[in-house]
């Protein structure tokens, strides 16, 4: 292959991914702060309830949380739920719930997915066997991308050979090092 022949690659498959890298890199950008705020649903609503649970953790069942939210007016979609450090929460669908254990005081969110955020945060948690082998091809297209891009430049002070390597050496590194020391 000559270098025309990468270059034309190198921009169609940068062209027909463009869509995927954008909300791949939006969505990652979101997904990263998800600590500070859940970019993928909004609270619509917030309602303080008064309630008696069992004490024993060991009756809290998965059966017993769907049960409750039930109790509780939620419909929708039982997700999990989990007792820790006197809390009881119920995750469902467009509900969530928690509980001190102790006091019985709580409250129950209710939210909406975020349009269009919801769907490419999607991107990164879907494990459907088509998305994988979809996101496999992505992932080699990618890698195909960066390699022909460090050959599209022609010799100079600016092609791979000169100095993009060492660019490409640090944007190597630098991931490296944070992993190795502030993991």
């Amino acid at each position: 292959m000559n270098k025309q022949t990468f270059r034309g690659l190198h921009r169609d498959l940068g062209y027909f991914y463009i869509g995927l890298i954008v909300s791949f890199a939006f969505s990652g950008i979101l997904m990263n702060h998800r600590d500070i705020f859940h970019a993928e649903k909004y609270t619509v609503e917030t309602k303080e309830i008064s309630v008696t649970v069992p004490q024993e953790e060991e009756k809290i069942t998965e059966k017993f949380a769907e049960d409750f939210g039930k109790q509780l007016g939620i419909d929708d979609k039982f997700r999990r739920h989990k007792v820790k450090d006197g809390e009881f929460k119920i995750s469902f669908e467009k509900h969530d719930v928690e509980i001190d254990m102790k006091t019985g005081k709580g409250e129950i969110v209710s939210f909406q997915k975020t349009p269009i955020v919801s769907q490419m945060m999607k991107l990164h948690k879907n494990t459907s066997n088509w998305w994988i082998y979809y996101s496999d091809i992505f992932g080699l297209s990618l890698i195909f991308i960066a390699i022909t891009g460090t050959i599209m430049i022609p010799a100079g002070k600016f092609s791979f050979k000169r100095r993009g390597w060492k660019l490409a050496f640090a944007g190597i590194l630098f991931p490296l090092l944070f992993l190795i020391f502030l993991a």
